[in-house]
């Protein structure tokens, strides 16, 4: 064999392990694990009226951090965040953004602190409209167990992209104070998250994760839970699934904005849910399943008006189950719960809202639009006044569940839609 024809052997040789391992390498089996959400909150616009939340939304921030509590529901060993600035009137710049464990208040566990990147920079700038979504690092992320997240806005930010109602204080300080692990200096607070919309993390486990979404107003929001409790309806399913369910991993995001409608959009509750499915559902790492439960305050908002024309509300709901499918998402429906007597607006509740409450969910329970129902109404309603909520079950304005009735709400929720693992599809 000539020493020409050897060489071109060799050659070819070398051509053929290269392809060998290049191909191995595009085709190798990714890392255990599954990118998920495991926190989300859904975002509005700034409030005009600066009386409600004392001006931080309106105003917005200047050489400031701020100090976010958030409360996964999945546990990752890597993890990254969305920062919205959807609703601001300019560009944003966050100096620096870190994630840590928490400890209490605006307390960091030591030697948690880590700092996030967006496209391997410490500062981001995110244009109005728009949302920036950080690298991935490692991080030990823990179901149930707090994360601190901190972002130092350096120049004006203009009015705030947020959410409102967050049942969680978050904490304000001058100046860069992102790696700060006291919580010195942190002296306002609020009950809000601001450009802070999601946690995504790398699961640990390699069961089939589970993103159920629970699309909905106040009720699903929280309001009137208990402060930093973490006692959501959604909390206490995350719970029951987790310690119920064993043959998948759950993770379940809450999308509630107050006073949100179905039909309607409004400068201080929000896009209408028709509106917000892309953003606040169909875009969420990872969702599988959503929960949706709105249309009370169709009825009982009347600015611009009421709805009493129960089709209207049941047309909506069924355009929202369509697209739901046509993402190849199961979608559930819980029904409207009571709202007689209620204290924060004497004109919410009327004998016509009443029977059109009762006309959607007669059709909610009959229908076969939706893929399951959850009787929500049934589960927190005074059986003596049905038009009422269970004095055990009332925060006291007579709209609003306490804990115990949020609670009641996740325990009625059958757990059985959820045993049976999704297909290859998902």
């Amino acid at each position: 064999m000539t020493t020409q024809r050897l060489m071109l052997l060799g050659i070819t040789a070398i051509i053929a392990m290269s392809i060998s391992f290049s191909t191995f390498q595009i085709f190798a089996k990714p890392k255990k694990g599954h990118w998920i959400g495991a926190w989300a909150a859904s975002q509005t616009s700034a409030w005009k009226t600066v009386d409600w939340d004392e001006g931080f939304s309106q105003n917005g921030f200047e050489n400031e951090t701020i100090r976010m509590i958030v409360h996964p529901t999945a546990s990752g060993k890597e993890v990254k965040i969305r920062l919205s600035n959807q609703f601001g009137e300019k560009a944003v710049t966050f100096g620096e953004v870190t994630i840590s464990d928490t400890v209490v208040g605006a307390k960091a566990a030591a030697g948690s602190i880590k700092s996030l990147t967006f496209d391997h920079k410490e500062s981001v700038t995110i244009p109005a409209g728009e949302t920036a979504i950080s690298d991935a690092i490692p991080f030990n992320v823990t179901d149930g167990s707090d994360l601190t997240i901190s972002v130092y806005i350096s120049g004006k930010s203009g009015p705030a992209t947020w959410h409102n109602t967050a049942s969680q204080k978050s904490y304000f300080a001058d100046g860069n104070a992102a790696s700060n692990i006291n919580g010195i200096g942190f002296e306002h607070k609020a009950d809000s998250w601001f450009y802070l919309s999601g946690v995504d993390v790398l699961t640990k486990s390699a069961k089939q994760p589970r993103t159920i979404v629970a699309l909905g107003d106040s009720i699903t929001d929280g309001h009137k839970s208990t402060l930093n409790a973490n006692h959501r309806w959604t909390d206490f399913l995350d719970d029951r699934l987790d310690k119920q369910v064993k043959n998948q991993s759950f993770s379940v995001l809450n999308q509630g904005i107050s006073g949100n409608r179905i039909l309607t959009d409004s400068p201080t509750f929000g896009e209408k849910a028709l509106d917000r499915l892309e953003r606040d559902v169909f875009s969420q790492t990872g969702v599988t399943d959503v929960i949706f439960m709105e249309g009370i305050n169709d009825i009982g908002h009347s600015n611009p008006y009421h709805v009493y024309d129960p089709e209207l509300i049941i047309d909506g709901m069924t355009r929202i189950a369509k697209e739901a499918h046509e993402h190849g998402l199961r979608i559930y429906i819980g029904t409207l719960t009571p709202m007689n007597e209620y204290t924060d607006n004497p004109d919410y509740y009327t004998s016509k809202g009443e029977n059109t409450r009762q006309a959607v969910n007669q059709w909610i329970r009959s229908q076969d639009v939706f893929d399951g129902v959850f009787d929500f109404d049934k589960a927190i309603r005074d059986p003596r006044n049905p038009d009422r909520l269970l004095p055990e079950y009332d925060s006291g304005d007579h709209l609003h569940p306490n804990d115990a009735g949020l609670k009641a709400m996740a325990d009625s929720i059958d757990l059985s839609v959820f045993r049976e693992p999704l297909g290859e599809d998902y």
